[in-house]
């Protein structure tokens, strides 16, 4: 509870610009203070303290200041900064962009409140991320394997599937083995739709993949400023349960938010694993580049901060492969600490680099074949060809369907196959002998 000595009460309201309340002499408050908006008509909105100059103070609402009046506002300065209820409970509901339960449900009763603008992890404290989660997607773990505290950031373009890869890795994500249950997903959705965040919701529901996941929505009719604090309130939720209540933590985002370097940093440096702490917290924020260009300041600087990237094509949405994942540059530079020997199997890291290999032989032989023709290449040429097609629709494309990494080792292990043993160069003659001949003789 607020206790009603510490908080400062003001009726001088200068102005009102969007979402700016200005409040003229205002003494005694902080930089970044939680603040209430009163109205006799309307129940409190929520906003901070984003400026403070000589005898003026700037809050910005999250609500939005539409029906707010300069006489018939009343500004509650609570001396503190923004928190979120937490507790055991979290798992299951549903969010609006600022924490309040919006599903008929109960208010959390809270266990911790703690600030939304929670600290990077400290350098010294942070474990190196290991363990590899399985999102259920073949291109992402054969080739881009998500290890737990990593941020793998999936770069989009306006239009593009990304709202459901995201609903689809927040359903299959898991850990392996006896830890598969060790596991909950925190997901923000960011200015969507009314139809897209109905959405979501119902696919949790009808996969029973909700109990496992706090959903926080922020919608496209929701104040703008509303989507300052939506990944924030995510991450602080993600923290509570990685840190306090053990589960292995994906918050997830959709769309991009206008900050810079050291705001972005804020965000992303908040995931990773904690020495001595047995959760963790992984993003995978979705960012949507503007015209599809990634030297975006958004994209170009989170790929700065992060550890590699997933990338969707437009090409392969036009030609209605989901998820439309462009295999070359994507990247996960975290994925060796979480494949192999006792944790995936002992030859994935050869099978990821086979396929990479091949796949981007087959992509620069179409360009070549665009321009002298496909009869002008050799037998082997062709054959690594019809490779890179098979690998579009039968290892990329998956529509909505789970794969666990056993399905998609048999399907690469089968693709494979159809090339002659002296263009997998990444392989050992033992793999070649157990895992290609092996789908030989089977086809």
């Amino acid at each position: 509870m607020i206790d009603p000595k510490r908080y400062l009460l003001s009726t001088g309201v200068a102005s009102i610009q969007g979402p700016l309340v200005f409040v003229r002499n205002t003494t005694g408050v902080g930089l970044f203070e939680r603040v209430q908006i009163m109205t006799q008509e309307d129940a409190p909105r929520l906003g901070r303290v984003v400026s403070i100059a000589d005898d003026k103070v700037v809050v910005e609402v999250f609500q939005g200041t539409e029906g707010l009046s300069l006489g018939g506002s009343r500004i509650r300065f609570l001396s503190e900064p923004i928190v979120l209820d937490v507790g055991p409970s979290m798992l299951g509901r549903v969010y609006n962009g600022v924490g309040d339960p919006i599903d008929g449900g109960p208010r959390i009763i809270p266990q911790r409140r703690p600030h939304i603008d929670g600290l990077a992890i400290n350098p010294v404290r942070r474990d190196v991320p290991r363990e590899f989660i399985e999102t259920g997607v073949s291109s992402i773990d054969a080739l881009n394997s998500l290890v737990r505290g990593q941020k793998l950031p999936i770069f989009s373009g306006s239009g593009l599937s990304h709202d459901r890869l995201a609903s689809n890795v927040a359903r299959f994500a898991r850990l392996r083995g006896a830890r598969a249950e060790e596991f909950a997903v925190v997901f923000a959705a960011i200015g969507v739709t009314f139809d897209t965040a109905e959405q979501f919701r119902r696919e949790m529901n009808e996969f029973g993949a909700l109990g496992r996941i706090a959903l926080f929505l922020n919608l496209a009719s929701d104040p703008s400023a509303e989507r300052l604090v939506t990944p924030r309130v995510a991450l602080t939720a993600a923290e509570y349960l990685a840190y306090e209540e053990g589960h292995g933590e994906v918050p997830s985002r959709k769309g991009y938010p206008g900050y810079m370097y050291s705001d972005l940093a804020a965000i992303y440096e908040r995931a990773g694993r904690i020495m001595g702490r047995p959760g963790s917290i992984t993003q995978m924020p979705i960012l949507t580049m503007p015209n599809d260009d990634i030297t975006h300041p958004i994209p170009d600087l989170s790929g700065y901060i992060t550890e590699g990237q997933i990338v969707l094509d437009r090409d392969l949405e036009r030609r209605g492969i989901f998820p439309p994942i462009k295999l070359l540059p994507c990247l996960s530079r975290l994925m060796n600490h979480g494949i192999g020997d006792g944790m995936t199997h002992r030859d994935h890291p050869a099978f990821a680099q086979q396929l990479y290999s091949s796949y981007a032989q087959a992509h620069r032989l179409k360009l070549l074949s665009s321009v002298v023709g496909e009869e002008g290449l050799s037998d082997a040429d062709r054959q690594l060809l019809h490779f890179g097609d098979r690998m579009d629709d039968e290892f990329i494309r998956q529509d909505d369907q789970r794969r666990s990494l056993e399905d998609t080792f048999d399907i690469g292990w089968r693709l494979l196959a159809e090339l002659p043993d002296e263009s997998l160069i990444r392989l050992s003659d033992e793999q070649i002998t157990e895992h290609v001949a092996a789908h030989r003789h089977e086809q």
